[in-house]
Order: structure tokens, then sequence, then C-alpha cells
């Protein structure tokens, strides 16, 4: 059975964050909004070096935004399907 394309984990990933960003958009500085763009793009590309770098930075410099972002049950899924593809 073959993967799914590419653009179809893209298009996932991006719509979780759209729905992230719904909920906690309002709340975002700068920093915050580019600190998720980072983390979402590489997540969209499989980035592991990128993602996990990403991630990093978000849980040491916008420790809420970290949290909201684990709790969010559609990204929490994506990141778990990433850990088991070893990214």
């Amino acid at each position: 059975m073959a993967d799914k394309p590419s653009d179809d984990h893209a298009s996932r990933v991006h719509q979780s964050f759209d729905d992230l960003d719904q909920k906690v958009g309002g709340r975002l500085d700068e920093a915050g909004r580019e600190a998720i763009a980072k983390v979402r793009a590489a997540a969209a590309s499989r980035d592991a070096a990128a993602l996990k770098e990403g991630l990093a930075n978000l849980q040491e410099q916008h420790g809420w935004l970290y949290t909201e972002l684990a709790a969010h049950p559609r990204i929490a899924i994506l990141l778990d399907e990433l850990a088991l593809l070893g990214l």
C-alpha cells in the first residue's frame, strides 16, 4: 500500500495549525507567531531537525503556547504520527 501523498500531509498540518490559530491567535505576539510558523513549516515538510529545534524553542520561549500546541488534539495526533515515523 502506498503512502499518502505528501501534499495531503502538509494540508492536514496547515488545517490543524489554522485551527490552533483560531483558538490562540488573538493572544500571540510577533515572536509567538514566528515560532508557530517555524514549527508548522517543519511539520509540513517533515523536517525532523527543524521540528525538534522549533518545539524546543517554543517550549523555552513561549511555554503557554507550547502547552496549547501540545494539548491541541489534531496537532498532538500529527506530532505522534511524525514521532512514529522517526521524526
